[in-house]
């Protein structure tokens, strides 16, 4: 039986793409291993949405020839699947010589094909092919990366084309599945054991599926927040989702979300930047103007909706201005926590070709300042819990403090309590008494 190593970049969907290559994988006669030592055969499912992500690619590509060369071992098998497979397709080839095989992002589900065609000799073999209609969407329990939370994808790609992203390029076009096959897909997991299951797509609240089928019993302003209240009368224990459009954010999403418990108080609206110019040159969609409209509408919600974002610094022509609007808007939205990214240009995207003329050591700058207000945004957010009782789903056991157990509220807080190994993956009471960075401490109820 040969083994499988198989590692993963990047979002959410490429996380969700690898636990299915794992699970065909092992259905094929494989054996995934978790040591690249052992593997006749090391996939590497690989993200583009940065410069660093596709350097970080070719480190690794690097380290695993070192150490196949220091241990006098054979050179495994390389796949190269994912978001950069699709881009550069055969140029990897020339890039690296222990490249065996590129798959696109959409042919993830036929690696076993692939292996067996380089076994019979196939020099650079390249599937940058569509999905098939037989693809097959879950996963075995025993390749989730959580035994107690599972990812189920409700949409693919994304028909946004904002100037800096590459996802359009490397994810194709936005295809919703069916509601049907979601509802379906979340009643099994719900009898296998899952507590919780996040929706994930690039953009999940642009879902729409070709049809009404599985929705017509529930109402709503769109076809995604009917969604949410049909998943959420599976009565599945907890549902999130991830990430948001501000565009197509519908007011309706809250009431959604106010109206069922189960679906949880926590809300991912990456705004990118405070300065509507900058949103105009991003291609954004949105003004802060009608961002701040739908943030009013998370804040008044009864159930306290956390709000995280994604911000951009750096952006070509980002004046001080542009900045200092950013953190004006950050100040005002209360974020309890977001993902700060340096603007790095992506080949192939419509701001390559715009001038990147602000300084490294400035985008440096305003990344630190940004993230010391962040920071302290948070920590605040985060005060404000001490004294309350939050749901914790206990997922493991820390990994600073083997006497205490770490898991995630339904606002998607890290909390950690003491606890014994056994109560993983039960949902319980924790009182908060303490907070740090990251992280919220407590006791359980």
């Amino acid at each position: 039986m040969k083994k499988v190593y198989l590692e993963t970049f990047g979002c959410q969907m490429n996380v969700s793409d690898s636990e299915r290559v794992a699970t065909q994988m092992s259905a094929d006669g494989y054996e995934i291993t978790s040591d690249e030592t052992l593997a006749d055969v090391v996939l590497l499912n690989t993200c583009s949405v940065r410069e660093k992500a596709e350097h970080k690619l070719f480190t690794r590509i690097g380290q695993i020839r070192k150490s196949a060369a220091d241990r006098r071992a054979a050179k495994p098998m390389l796949g190269i699947l994912g978001c950069v497979a699709q881009l550069e397709g055969e140029t990897l080839f020339s890039k690296s010589p222990a490249i065996d095989f590129v798959l696109g992002t959409k042919a993830v589900g036929r690696v076993a094909v692939a292996v067996a065609e380089v076994l019979d000799g196939q020099s650079f073999y390249t599937d940058l092919g569509e999905r098939e209609e037989s693809y097959e969407w879950s996963v075995a329990a025993a390749q989730r990366n959580s035994p107690y939370i599972a990812f189920v994808p409700i949409i693919e790609g994304c028909n946004k084309f904002c100037t800096y992203c590459i996802v359009p390029f490397s994810r194709g076009r936005e295809k919703s599945l069916s509601a049907s096959e979601i509802v379906r897909h979340i009643r099994h997991l719900r009898s296998e054991g899952i507590r919780e299951v996040h929706l994930i797509g690039q953009n999940v609240n642009s879902y729409r599926p070709p049809t009404d089928a599985g929705l017509e019993p529930f109402r709503g302003a769109t076809q995604f927040s009917r969604l949410l209240r049909a998943v959420a009368a599976t009565g599945i224990e907890r549902v999130k989702f991830t990430t948001s459009f501000p565009r197509d954010f519908h007011p309706d999403i809250v009431e959604a979300l106010n109206e069922n418990v189960n679906l949880c108080n926590w809300v991912h609206l990456p705004v990118q930047s405070g300065s509507n110019r900058i949103l105009k040159l991003m291609r954004r969609g949105h003004t802060i103007e009608n961002y701040l409209e739908r943030i009013a509408k998370i804040q008044a919600s009864p159930r306290r909706i956390s709000l995280t974002t994604d911000i951009i610094v750096g952006f070509p022509g980002e004046t001080d201005a542009d900045f200092q609007a950013t953190l004006n808007l950050t100040e005002q939205c209360k974020f309890s926590s977001a993902y700060i990214f340096k603007y790095s240009p992506r080949p192939g995207t419509p701001a390559f070709a715009m001038s990147d003329d602000v300084p490294a050591q400035e985008k440096t700058a305003r990344f630190l300042e940004l993230e010391k207000l962040i920071r302290v945004q948070q920590q605040k957010v985060f005060q404000s819990y001490i004294g309350r009782t939050v749901e914790v789903l206990a997922e493991k056991v820390s990994d600073k403090h083997p006497a205490q157990l770490s898991g995630h509220s339904t606002c998607q807080m890290v909390v950690n309590f003491n606890g014994s190994a056994e109560m993983c993956g039960k949902i319980v009471k924790v009182q908060i008494l303490e907070s740090k960075v990251n992280t919220l401490y407590g006791k359980i109820c």
